[in-house]
């Protein structure tokens, strides 16, 4: 499955635990396929090489023929006495349905690729998310062989150089003394601990969301004391993935940030915090292990995450010794599946959620609503902007328009295949209307509740479906822009937008968004199995490294780019009338709690 498609779903792990958000990513690629009935011509637009890790239909005699390569400096040779495996790189992905394996050969092309599923712990309250640490285990055993059979069907066989690890971030695995985990794990969408996110961010004064697994481990500490006191490791599903195979509990610092928070000028916890958060758990008197303690080793991208052990060889069906790269969490691999790496680069993923993540040159000062924060496999700071409240109003105009056309039953169709095209030959002002997109609430610019998606200031002129849509997508543009400019009152760069998720499948939207933002944009082709193939990514760098290949992380992603981009440069004209549209948005916003008085007191 496409995990750009799965991008909504993955940004997911930010829509605040609703069961619907957590419970299907395939909702999320129904919503984004709706894009996929129209492609139109592009206009100011320009191609060229870039990113292309796209899928390859392989034959033996297609790869590269080369001599049987023995392993790395230890002397393990694990090439077949023929010399028929393909040199390559083995990634891991941990979603929240389920988990993929990819394969790719050295220069990274996707040879094949394996997928299994897993399920929620049943039966628990509407808020709880849970899953079985076993059934992550079970489902990469069945994804081997689910890739094994394909690439033995295309007469192709792995000689895995290193392996990469990525996974579904902030869960709360607990495991005690002997390694085994303490029953189920809980994930990012779980929300019982909303409570301690906000007492950590007021103590620690540092924003920690309620997703993040230290305001998840206050809550186990005050809830379930029991299992509190036996833990003697935490981490997170991507980290117990890697503590299986290979016997260490270690972690990427992209994953690790999403644990606790990172102190940039040493990439490793900050310490005074640990201190605080000591002193705040020392009163409940539980003889539970300082936190420090229980936290996962920190590693950056080209560190070692340890070596393939003898469980993971049987797990995988590949010789022990095997290195792997730190495991990292989706965001970070993601980051790296798009070659995002060198500080101004910001990707953007818009769908049923949206996210921004902006790579910053320094830590962002202060607490914001609309701020998160994370970091980059190599420890660049990671700020985070992520809207509940995506592409959902809009779809829901133009399925609304198709409805009311002789659809033959596929109102979405329709409705896309009639009214995109007069979204994009809209004017820039939407003929002077505005709308709100709030379906739901929107914690980042204030709105709690919602059922306020409106539009205001149609009249017998501008009442058309292609100003009604335009204006829709400009709400969720303009909402990202509130938390960007956030970003820019801090003198934070941006040099370009990398565009993934649904919008990209109509690329002329592109435009807009580069004119909203004043900011070049791309947008990568053939970005298929993105955050899988940044594991990838993350698997070479190790193998590099271990080979005293030393290129810096932004030049080893860079180094990397092949294929087509289309780019789209902001039009000065064009900005500066959305510059006027985001003023007026700005002063409706501030309305929003009138107009939800009105609407429903």
């Amino acid at each position: 499955m496409n995990d750009f498609f799965l991008g909504a779903a993955r940004c997911s792990g930010y829509r605040g635990g609703s069961r619907a958000a957590a419970g299907s990513e395939m909702a999320a690629v129904s919503l984004v396929f709706l894009f996929l009935c129209v492609r139109l011509p592009v206009k100011q637009q320009n191609s060229s090489e870039h990113f292309h890790p796209v899928w390859q239909t392989v034959t033996p005699n297609a790869l590269s023929q080369k001599p049987p390569k023995a392993g790395f400096e230890w002397g393990i040779d694990r090439s077949s006495p023929a010399g028929m495996n393909t040199p390559g790189y083995l990634s891991i992905d941990a979603g929240t349905q389920g988990l993929s394996v990819l394969f790719t050969d050295e220069s990274l092309r996707i040879l094949g690729t394996g997928q299994a599923a897993y399920s929620m712990v049943p039966s628990l309250a509407a808020e709880c998310y849970e899953q079985l640490p076993t059934d992550w285990e079970q489902a990469l055993a069945d994804a081997v062989i689910d890739l094994r059979s394909k690439l033995d069907a295309a007469g192709i066989g792995m000689d895995v150089q290193a392996i990469g690890i990525s996974g579904q971030m902030h869960g709360e695995v607990l495991a005690d003394t002997s390694g085994a985990c303490l029953g189920s794990a809980r994930l990012w969408c779980d929300s019982r601990n909303e409570a301690e996110g906000s007492e950590l961010t007021a103590r620690l004064g540092v924003k920690i969301p309620k997703r993040m697994t230290v305001a998840r481990w206050l809550w186990t500490i005050r809830n379930q004391p029991q299992k509190a006191t036996q833990v003697a490791r935490i981490t997170t599903p991507a980290g117990w993935i890697a503590y299986r195979i290979t016997g260490q509990w270690r972690l990427g610092i992209g994953d690790a940030a999403g644990m606790f928070p990172i102190n940039q000028a040493t990439l490793d916890y900050d310490t005074r915090l640990l201190a605080d958060f000591e002193s705040l758990v020392a009163p409940i008197g539980l003889a539970v292990r300082p936190l420090r303690e229980l936290l996962p080793q920190v590693q950056r991208a080209g560190g070692d995450g340890g070596s393939l052990n003898a469980h993971g060889a049987s797990v995988l069906g590949l010789p022990a010794g095997i290195p792997v790269a730190p495991a990292e969490g989706d965001q970070p691999a993601a980051l790296t599946g798009s070659l995002i790496g060198a500080a101004g680069m910001v990707s953007m993923s818009f769908g049923t959620s949206v996210v921004a993540n902006s790579v910053g040159d320094r830590p962002f000062t202060g607490v914001s609503k609309a701020i998160d924060h994370f970091c980059a496999p190599d420890g660049k700071p990671i700020n985070m902007v992520w809207l509940r409240n995506g592409t959902t109003y809009m779809n829901t105009v133009v399925e609304m328009f198709g409805k009311a056309s002789d659809s033959g039953g596929n109102a979405r169709a329709a409705g896309f295949a009639a009214v995109m095209p007069q979204l994009l030959a809209a004017s820039a002002d939407c003929g002077g209307l505005l709308a709100l997109p709030f379906m739901d609430d929107e914690p980042g610019v204030g709105v709690s509740h919602g059922g306020t998606a409106l539009v205001v200031g149609l009249n017998a002129s501008n009442a058309t479906p292609g100003n009604v849509a335009r204006a829709a997508l400009l709400a969720t543009i303009f909402n990202l822009r509130v938390g960007s400019d956030l970003l820019d009152s801090q003198h934070f760069p941006r040099t370009e937008i990398i565009l993934s998720g649904g919008l990209t499948q109509t690329p002329a939207l592109g435009q807009i968004i580069a004119d909203a933002f004043n900011t070049p944009l791309s947008i990568l082709e053939g970005a298929t199995e993105g955050t899988a193939w940044g594991a990838a990514l993350l698997a070479k760098f190790r193998a590099k490294t271990l080979l005293g290949h030393t290129a810096a992380w932004p030049e080893f992603l860079a180094s990397h780019a092949t294929g087509k981009t289309l780019h789209f440069s902001p039009s000065d004209s064009a900005a500066s009338v959305y510059e006027g549209i985001y003023r007026r948005y700005r002063r409706l916003l501030d309305l929003h709690g009138v107009i939800h008085t009105a609407v429903t007191e």
